[in-house]
């Protein structure tokens, strides 16, 4: 078991994802890696989960170069991405207003499965843990006008899928089947059980 001061460093710029962690009483050091989206991968959980590992390993890959880490700190990089599944189809932030507005229309009155890639690399062992959370959301048959102004707003050009359910697109979701969380775009349980592989408990991470 892992004795010692503990570090989450999140590989994302997911404003959802850092409030998701500091919710539960993480404060991560929060480096975002520049990694690529793009992956020639069909399956929709494995392509969440490459990018994922994209992301954890192109941080993992700059702190060998960061000056001034603390060599006495335990530090944990994780890299999470998510992605839509609609009909077999895999969907991550829409291009444009257009290409939002055209998901929505689909979308509406249906369900599709959230998937979100973890990738945690333990940085002082080299070891780590690849897993993918799948959450089913069912959207509300919103109308032609509510489609306008929710893509009017900006925020579905953000965020895999075109929507949030913690943000304005809360209210256009009427149904989770499964963690919550993973819709954000981390799943904490999920992220409890891939520290316990590694030896480390989660509540090692809390703030004091």
């Amino acid at each position: 078991m892992t004795v010692g001061p503990v570090r989450l460093v999140l590989a994302s710029a997911s404003t959802g994802r850092l409030a998701t962690l500091l919710r539960a009483g993480v404060e991560p050091e929060v480096i975002v890696s520049g990694a690529s989206e793009d992956l020639d991968e069909p399956d929709p959980g494995r392509h969440a989960l490459g990018l994922a590992e994209r992301k954890a390993d192109a941080v993992i890959n700059g702190l060998g170069h960061q000056p001034g880490a603390d060599p006495d700190v335990h530090r944990l990089v994780l890299g999470c991405d998510s992605v839509l599944e609609l009909d077999g189809a895999i969907h991550g932030k829409p291009a444009d207003a257009a290409e939002a507005v055209a998901r929505w229309r689909r979308m509406r009155g249906r369900s599709g499965v959230l998937h979100t890639g973890h990738c945690l690399i333990d940085v002082q062992t080299g070891r780590r843990q690849g897993e993918v959370g799948s959450t089913r959301v069912t959207f509300a048959a919103i109308t032609d006008d509510e489609i306008a102004a929710y893509v009017g707003t900006g925020e579905p050009m953000k965020v895999a899928g075109a929507f949030t359910l913690d943000g304005l697109g809360g209210a256009f979701v009427e149904r989770i089947d499964g963690d919550p969380h993973n819709v954000v775009g981390l799943s904490l349980p999920l992220l409890r059980t891939m520290l316990g592989e590694l030896g480390i408990p989660w509540t090692s991470l809390w703030s004091r």
